[in-house]
């Protein structure tokens, strides 16, 4: 059985992956991991997102500005994410992490919202996907895709949310992300709602070094256990194990081009 995967979401510019990049990658590789997204969460760390993706054939780049960044966001971050757009770099592939939490502390949620409506408008203006955070907005994210329509979508990352809302992303032309979350047998709302979502709509992710799996629990995660989150959809899910892992990786390339 031929396995090859993509980790959609990894912050490969955070520690322990700083200076271990090289080894990073052939674990990574040795579990079939063979390419993986870097996810920008802030302008300061948009070169060095795109300086990982061409020093490395595996890696490549996604920038944006994420919503927890919101009490530092100023508008020349816009200004710097759309200068990147202009050079449109061969391996940008997407524009995240964007999106809506209602988590954190002082949210300053019209702020957030403006936020990622001008994110979606650059999306849409260069023709790019999005990568989505949503914490407790699932609702109010899909208000703000319905009324910005990009043509090529996007997928929402570390989804946690019911079948319902999940179904209405999909409808909307949204994938949903699979992460670590499905590892913990106490996140039974969320193992079902994938075991039951269409195949053709599912993406792997790990959000490392964050997202840490069963098991896993006080380590960084690491892009190579997107593996394990695949042996757990699989656990869960009818297909075969090598459909599902092939109808992933087709997924990943329809969306992203990787």
């Amino acid at each position: 059985m031929t396995l090859r995967f993509v980790d959609t979401h990894c912050h490969f510019d955070f520690p322990p992956f700083v200076g271990d990049e090289a080894a990073s990658l052939q674990q990574a590789a040795a579990a079939g991991v063979e390419r993986m997204i870097a996810v920008g969460v802030s302008a300061e760390r948009f070169d060095g997102v795109i300086a990982l993706a061409e020093r490395h054939d595996a890696v490549y780049a996604a920038l944006g500005v994420h919503p927890m960044a919101i009490a530092e966001h100023r508008s020349e971050d816009l200004q710097a994410l759309e200068q990147h757009l202009q050079r449109r770099h061969p391996k940008l592939v997407a524009i995240g992490e964007i999106g809506l939490d209602l988590y954190i502390d002082n949210s300053q949620f019209e702020r957030q919202q403006a936020l990622l409506d001008a994110q979606l408008r650059l999306a849409r203006d260069y023709d790019l996907p999005v990568i989505l955070h949503s914490r407790r907005t699932h609702d109010k994210l899909a208000m703000h895709l319905r009324r910005i329509n990009l043509p090529r979508c996007g997928v929402v990352h570390g989804f946690a949310g019911s079948e319902q809302q999940a179904l209405a992303f999909i409808r909307a032309g949204y994938a949903i992300g699979v992460g670590g979350t499905i590892t913990y047998e106490r996140a039974s709302k969320t193992r079902q709602t994938l075991s039951r979502l269409p195949l053709t709509s599912l993406l792997l992710e790990t959000d490392a070094p964050d997202m840490p799996l069963q098991g896993f629990q006080g380590q960084p995660n690491r892009p190579e256990r997107v593996r394990d989150v695949w042996e757990t959809l699989c656990a869960l899910r009818p297909e075969s194990p090598q459909h599902i892992a092939d109808t992933l990786r087709e997924n990943t390339r329809t969306l992203f081009g990787v």
